[in-house]
C-alpha cells in the first residue's frame, strides 16, 4: 500500500489525477476524502482547465469500494468527503471537463467513478461490470446514472446480471468515447485534455452547468432558462470578453484568444 494513494501532476492547464493503491486501486474512506479535496481544488483553481482521472498499473482502474477496509471498520455509509465517493460524483459546481482514462478493470464503484467523468477513453483490454447484485446490494449511483448514459435495456442488463462488458461493447453502446492501445492511453488522454484546455472555458462551464441542471427538466423549461440567462454560467458567458472575442475572431478569420473572462 502506498503512503500517497492519489498522485497529482500538472501539465500546463491540465491536472492528471492517478489513483495508486496496490493491488487493485480500491477506494477506502480516507482515499475518497483525498480525492474530493483534489477535485475541489481543481474546481477552484483558475489556472487549471481540464482534469484526467486514471490509475496506476495495467490491470485495474478501480474495483470500487475497498471491502478489506470495510471488514476492518470502514463504514459503507461513512464520510466519503466533499465530492462523495471517489471525489467526483457529488462535487457541486464542477464546471470544468473531466476525462477518465480507463487502464483496466472498472467495476462497481470504479465504473460509477468512470461515468462521473465527461469523456471516457479506454484501453483495449479494459472491462466493466456492476457486480453488486451478486453480493446482495445495490449499485446506487449506477442505478441512477447508467440508464441515462446508455440504452435502458443495456443498463438494466448490467445492473440485473452483474455481467462483464468489454471495451468494444462499451464503445458500441456509447459508454466509452474512444478505445486506444494501452500504451497510447495517456498520450491520447492528454492530447484530448490539451485540446479542451485550449478551448473557451466559459462556454465549457456553461455547457456543464446546463447539461447537469437541465437533466430532469422538460425541454422548453431548460431552453427558457438558457435564453433568459437563468443559469449563472450562461449569464457570465453572455456578459464576457470571451463572448465578444469569439465573434471578432470569426469576423477577422483568426483563431480566438480565450481569457476566461
Amino acid at each position: 500500500m502506498t503512503d500517497t494513494p492519489i498522485r497529482t501532476e500538472r501539465d500546463g492547464a491540465v491536472l492528471i489525477v492517478t489513483l495508486d493503491r496496490p493491488k487493485a486501486n480500491a477506494i477506502d474512506l480516507a482515499t475518497s476524502r483525498i480525492m474530493g479535496e483534489v477535485f475541489r481544488d481543481f474546481r477552484d483553481d483558475p489556472q487549471l482547465r481540464v482534469a484526467v482521472i486514471t490509475a496506476a498499473g495495467e490491470k485495474f482502474f478501480c474495483p470500487g469500494w475497498d471491502l478489506k477496509a470495510a471488514a476492518e471498520g470502514d463504514a459503507v455509509d461513512g464520510d466519503y468527503g466533499v465530492g462523495g465517493f471517489g471525489g467526483l460524483q457529488e462535487l457541486p459546481h464542477l464546471n470544468k471537463p473531466v476525462i477518465a482514462a480507463i487502464n483496466g478493470i472498472a467495476c462497481g464503484g470504479g465504473l460509477e467513478l468512470a461515468i462521473s467523468a465527461d469523456i471516457i477513453l479506454a484501453a483495449e483490454h479494459a472491462t466493466f461490470a456492476l457486480p453488486e447484485i451478486r453480493s446482495g446490494t445495490v449499485a446506487d449511483a449506477a442505478s441512477l446514472k447508467l440508464p441515462k448514459r446508455i440504452p435502458y435495456h443495456i443498463a438494466m442488463d448490467l445492473l440485473l446480471t452483474g455481467r462483464w462488458m468489454d471495451a468494444e461493447e462499451a464503445h458500441r453502446w456509447g459508454m466509452v468515447s474512444r478505445i486506444v492501445p494501452a500504451d497510447q492511453l495517456m498520450i491520447e488522454a492528454l492530447k484530448l485534455a490539451k485540446e479542451l484546455a485550449a478551448g473557451p472555458p466559459l462556454v465549457q462551464a456553461a455547457i456543464k452547468e446546463v447539461v447537469r441542471e437541465a437533466e430532469n427538466m422538460k425541454f422548453q423549461d431548460g431552453l427558457n432558462r438558457i435564453t433568459k440567462s437563468q443559469f449563472k454560467t450562461v449569464e457570465v458567458l453572455y456578459r464576457s470578453e470571451d463572448q465578444l472575442e469569439g465573434a471578432k475572431a470569426f469576423a477577422e478569420k483568426r483563431d480566438p484568444v480565450w481569457k476566461g473572462r
